[in-house]
């Protein structure tokens, strides 16, 4: 094993013992894949704050589309567990896969936690089941923003404005970009696999991640954007 790994493993186990140590003692809960797997898929389930979430419980609850909500030590009610960081979700179907292994290291390199939530190969799938997943953390509040790549960029993106909360929009430049973050607060992009380079996709994913909402004059529109979208989930 070479001396890179050992450091890495030791320091997993070390991370591991002290949590272990630390939900012995009852300082906190450890919510397990084993439970998730126990519920029904599509459902939901509360847990205390200080709770820890493991990773492979976060992703199996993603793929049966269960939601984990923490209940809030003041009012009793349950709301999304929160983000740690700056925690961007991104996700691909086959198209976009090697995509979105190249960016993964550069969005960490760029200071984010990576929430990827897949496809994990090259074999075929169906890019509205990983726009779903990503736009369903960004809505939750489990990400700050989210990032999408299939083929060509737009499927994904339709899919994820069906998800309330989402405002997802096709960037192919860095204007693009510029403008969907400043002017329409975009919280989810999407990527073209087939339409980009790599080094464009980059510039692109930094340039939108660092870009503020101007709010002002856009805000109205924004406003009524997301009235519109309230008027429908009213019916």
């Amino acid at each position: 094993m070479k001396p890179r790994e050992t450091e890495i493993r030791e320091l997993v186990r070390h991370v591991l013992h002290r949590v272990l140590r630390e939900t012995q003692r009852g300082e906190h809960r450890l919510l397990t894949s084993q439970e998730i797997e126990q519920l029904e898929p599509g459902s939901k389930i509360q847990i205390e704050p200080g709770t820890i979430v493991t990773p492979m419980a976060r992703e199996i609850a993603l793929a049966r589309k269960i939601l984990i909500e923490e209940i809030s030590a003041k009012s009793g009610q349950a709301t999304p567990a929160p983000a740690t960081g700056k925690v961007v979700a991104l996700g691909a179907d086959h198209g976009g896969y090697e995509l979105k292994e190249l960016l993964k290291p550069f969005l960490i390199e760029l200071g984010y936690e990576v929430l990827d939530v897949g496809t994990h190969s090259k074999e075929a799938v169906d890019y509205p089941d990983f726009a779903y997943a990503v736009a369903r953390h960004v809505a939750s509040g489990a990400a700050f923003r989210g990032i999408i790549i299939d083929g060509a960029g737009i499927g994904s993106c339709m899919v994820a404005n069906k998800v309330p909360g989402i405002r997802a929009a096709m960037c192919y430049d860095q204007m693009s970009a510029v403008n969907s973050r400043a002017h329409n607060d975009a919280n989810v992009l999407t990527l073209g696999a087939g339409l980009l380079g790599p080094n464009l996709a980059k510039q692109i994913v930094k340039t939108w991640l660092s870009t503020n909402f101007e709010g002002g004059r856009h805000q109205p529109r924004i406003d009524k954007m997301m009235a519109i979208e309230a008027r429908y989930l009213k019916r």
